[in-house]
């Protein structure tokens, strides 16, 4: 059974308590991301996150791992563009010391000289990884198009500059300024008792105190005209991701939009995966997905392609979208993807890390949590009308966002703006 309870400074405890599993997988969540940070602190919220295992006040960088891997638990964090997540997964008996470690680093963590220059230089070399890695660094070259000169136009990691300039008094102000108790939310899966979760936030976290959290820069939905980034660099594949301003997480059209991803791109028998890599062999690998934020979101394609096939690759990733606007989806396809959706969702929710993190992500991002049968009835909602009718409000020529790494030759270049219609 599914319980949501809100202390009196405004932090929320959500849990799902399922008797018959051994163990329990549990989050801190703090909407602190990416897009509350100014440029000159550009992965302050990443790096806040890094230096929690370093250490906490109350356990040293060891303790903290060895109380949860040393009872064969895993432990481990995230940073996004709207929250951050500390999180463990353990056998239930340990529920009690799992959730102190967990709140006291992401809340208390001991930020010395010493450890923020070790991590620094993590970092840095974090950050040079994903530039070397063309793959992930496409992504992020496609969002700097999607929101130019915007928080989420920029990594999550921060730049070298950022990171290299970063001070302890920038991640404390950061974190003074964000880990507020009305921006946390505590979640919980398995083998426990509501009442002794909530028992045990009331205790570490129940006495913080903080002004209302703060808000954040809004963010463009669309765009007048397509845009494109192509750069060179020699890689034994090209890497194009390619992106259409979407829709914001409560939109009335979200799952029309996931079903038409799915349709598109979402596994093997997609429109995508078919066309391009089965029938033609421009590509080994391509598929089709979606993110939404409070305020926005995308509808991404990503895929690899032969160095000498670019051109004819996005030429016709267009036009299946291009027809997909023009004549809607089939029946069958139509019904195959409303089933995978609600297959892998059910499958998802049978892990307790898997439960833990939609619930937390749902309360800190929506204040509620879905349930199966809500979702399940809102993807049976959908109809053929409703796909066509979202393919041609967001697949649209001027929403287009195009972002390519790999050796192209000014030829191919000029080829691909032709096509994209960019200039």
């Amino acid at each position: 059974m599914r319980r949501i309870t809100q202390l009196s400074n405004k932090v929320r405890i959500v849990t799902e308590e399922l008797k018959d599993r051994d163990s329990v997988s549990i989050g801190v969540w703090v909407a602190a991301g990416g897009r509350y940070e100014a440029k000159e602190i550009k992965g302050v919220a990443h790096f806040i996150e890094h230096m929690a295992f370093k250490g906490s006040l109350k356990y040293s960088c060891d303790e903290v791992k060895q109380l949860i891997e040393g009872v064969g638990g895993n432990l481990n964090a995230f940073t996004a563009e709207e929250e951050t997540c500390y999180y463990a997964k353990v056998p239930a008996r340990h529920l009690k010391p799992t959730f102190d470690v967990l709140a006291d680093i992401s809340f208390f963590p001991k930020i010395t000289p010493k450890d923020l220059e070790k991590e620094r230089t993590v970092i840095l070399e974090e950050i040079k990884m994903y530039h070397d890695l063309p793959q992930y660094h496409v992504v992020e070259l496609l969002e700097e198009l999607l929101w130019p000169d915007h928080p989420l136009g920029q990594s999550l990691a921060g730049t070298s500059k950022s990171v290299a300039g970063m001070s302890a008094a920038h991640l404390k102000d950061f974190k003074k300024a964000h880990y507020l108790p009305a921006n946390t939310v505590v979640s919980a899966c398995g083998s426990m008792k509501h009442e002794e979760l909530v028992d045990l936030v009331v205790a570490k976290l129940g006495k913080l105190t903080g002004p209302p959290a703060p808000s954040y820069v809004p963010a463009r939905r669309t765009q007048n005209e397509p845009a494109a980034h192509l750069h060179h660099k020699q890689t034994e594949q090209m890497h194009l991701a390619l992106g259409y301003l979407a829709y914001e997480t409560n939109h009335k059209d979200y799952y029309v939009l996931a079903l038409l991803s799915i349709i598109l791109g979402g596994n093997m028998s997609s429109r995508l995966f078919n066309e391009v890599r089965e029938k033609r062999g421009l590509a080994y690998s391509i598929s089709s997905g979606i993110k939404s934020l409070h305020d926005t979101g995308v509808f991404m394609i990503s895929a690899g392609v032969d160095n000498t096939k670019i051109v004819d690759a996005l030429d016709l990733i267009l036009k299946v979208l291009a027809k997909i606007a023009s004549g809607g989806a089939k029946e069958d396809e139509f019904k195959r993807a409303q089933e995978y959706y609600t297959g892998q969702f059910l499958l998802g929710l049978e892990d307790t890390m898997s439960q833990m993190l939609w619930m937390g992500g749902g309360v800190i991002s929506n204040d509620q949590v879905k349930s199966m049968g809500d979702v399940i009835k809102k993807i049976k909602a959908v109809t053929l009308n409703d796909i066509k009718r979202v393919a041609q409000e967001i697949l649209v020529p001027q929403r287009l966002n195009v972002a390519i790494i790999g050796p192209m030759s000014e030829g191919q270049q000029k080829q691909l703006r032709a096509i994209a219609s960019v200039r």
